[in-house]
């Protein structure tokens, strides 16, 4: 059993001062086996799954019997899993966290509809800390150890970590498998075959039928399997309407159904101080990048999820607002990703599959921006640090460049 990073966090933000703490993520990305850890840690603790039926009528009849008797200062662990499958789950959590009569700490698990709820009812308002949690990373494979921003950023440019023995190895199964723990650690291309299908149509028959009630999910199929060739490019949601015979909007909704599905996250252009910047069309990328067939925007997207894992913890561990944005120009110039810190530029990451040059647009961007480094990920093995007018750009390689982040 793997330690997550945000098992600690957890433990130091929400559970020390016994707030519930939420946690959200993608099927199969490991939330019920961080559960599984921090119930180690504890005396007392319970588990329930809301796919038990005892759980599920003992909840109905008397929510607060989920809460274990406990002795002196023990303080209990009660872990919710799918709980949110229950129409009114908020109401009835609020009620037992407010009557306790000693300290207990929740923790409650779930995948798209507890994301949903994060967008809504504020009823656990002042209750609870919210967490998002993510598939591995190449750092989580190995230690589950974050570095605070200013100090990641420090430590990189610096080189002050030694480069793991296996970390090329783990590179190349995140790429070949994809970040999701069963079929990463199995290494197995058949079984991950199966695996990917599997998921895919428990997500869309199972999770999305329960989300929204839509009739059209053959259709929503077709569009997840048109998806994996659009890693990268500009989502133009007009041109996958013609594919799918389908108006704009109804491309919209679905594929707002499938962020808040964690099957893909959207990244926008940044366009403030940006001359000719580009203003609405994003770039569409996978939580399963396993399933993306080109090599150039595999990898692309493998980058993309990385930043986005580190820019979450970050915000949701305090440390700031982060965002991941991307930048291009109308003459189509493009530097593939941005992190905003607090609403300002603080990193530009650019992606080259093999160019360990410096790209060009590092000339066009870098003025307009105000930070004063940048980084480009390549994936051989390289590590250079090139300074033109005041702006360092390092060029590195992922398999020791990535290990700096979450």
């Amino acid at each position: 059993m793997r330690f997550r990073s945000l098992a600690q966090a957890i433990e130091d933000l929400a559970f020390s001062n016994h707030k519930i703490a939420l946690v959200s993520g993608p099927r199969q990305c490991g939330k019920t086996t961080l559960a599984k850890l921090l119930l180690e840690r504890r005396k007392t603790a319970v588990y329930r799954n809301w796919d038990q039926l005892p759980f599920r009528r003992e909840w109905a009849l008397n929510p607060s019997a989920v809460v274990p008797r406990h002795e002196g200062k023990d303080i209990p662990l009660v872990v919710l899993d799918e709980i949110h499958k229950e129409r009114r789950w908020k109401r009835n959590l609020k009620g037992v966290y407010d009557t306790l009569e000693s300290p207990c700490d929740f923790l409650v698990t779930g995948s798209a509809r507890l994301n949903v709820y994060r967008k809504g009812s504020d009823s656990l308002m002042g209750r609870h800390f919210a967490f998002r949690m993510h598939p591995f990373s190449l750092r989580e494979m190995e230690r589950p150890d974050v570095l605070e921003p200013e100090a990641m950023l420090d430590a990189l440019f610096a080189r002050d970590t030694q480069r793991s023995k296996n970390a090329e190895d783990g590179l190349s199964a995140l790429l070949a498998f994809g970040p999701f723990p069963e079929p990463l650690l199995d290494q197995n291309s058949r079984r991950a075959n199966l695996w990917r299908r599997g998921r895919e149509q428990l997500v869309i028959r199972e999770d999305l039928r329960d989300l929204s009630r839509i009739p059209e999910l053959a259709r929503i199929e077709m569009m997840t399997a048109l998806l994996p060739g659009r890693v990268g490019s500009l989502f133009s949601m007009s041109s996958l309407g013609r594919d799918l015979e389908a108006s704009v909007p109804s491309i919209k909704r679905w594929t707002d159904y499938m962020k808040d599905l964690f099957y893909l996250f959207e990244i926008k252009p940044w366009s403030r101080r940006i001359v000719r910047s580009l203003r609405r069309e994003g770039k569409v990328y996978l939580w399963d990048y396993g399933a993306v067939p080109d090599e150039a925007a595999r990898f692309e997207n493998l980058v993309a999820h990385h930043l986005l894992k580190t820019c979450q913890f970050w915000t949701d561990t305090g440390e700031g607002e982060f965002d991941v944005f991307f930048l291009r120009d109308k003459e189509k110039h493009e530097i593939d990703f941005l992190i905003v810190k607090n609403g300002e530029p603080w990193l530009p990451v650019e992606v080259k599959l093999s160019d360990t040059s410096p790209s060009p647009n590092w000339r066009r961007f870098a003025p307009m921006l105000g930070c004063k480094r940048g980084l480009q990920v390549v994936r051989q093995e390289a590590w250079n640090v090139h300074t033109e007018n005041g702006f360092q750009v390092l060029v590195a390689g992922a398999a020791e460049a990535l290990g700096y982040f979450a």
